[in-house]
């Protein structure tokens, strides 16, 4: 089982683009949008900016909201220094 670390926002910002995320709009607010496809569909979730510690519940509802199974999630984690 993986445990998730308290990381920065542009922490998990790259590892969500490591593993398949993708940007898609930040407007006048402090939350960016970000959307990964799985099974031939798109889903979003949006991130915190600007952060320096994120709630490690906080960005599992976000790998959960992207569809990342408890493999990926432990997958990224495990690359993430790399």
């Amino acid at each position: 089982m993986y445990k998730l670390p308290s990381m920065s926002s542009k922490q998990f910002i790259k590892l969500l683009e490591r593993d398949g995320a993708a940007f898609v709009r930040q407007k006048r607010t402090d939350h960016a949008i970000y959307s990964r496809y799985y099974n031939d569909r798109r889903y979003s979730a949006p991130v915190l900016m600007g952060k320096k510690t994120l709630d490690p519940n906080y960005c599992k509802r976000v790998f959960r909201q992207l569809k990342f199974s408890d493999e990926e999630i432990a997958r990224v984690l495990q690359n993430k220094n790399k």
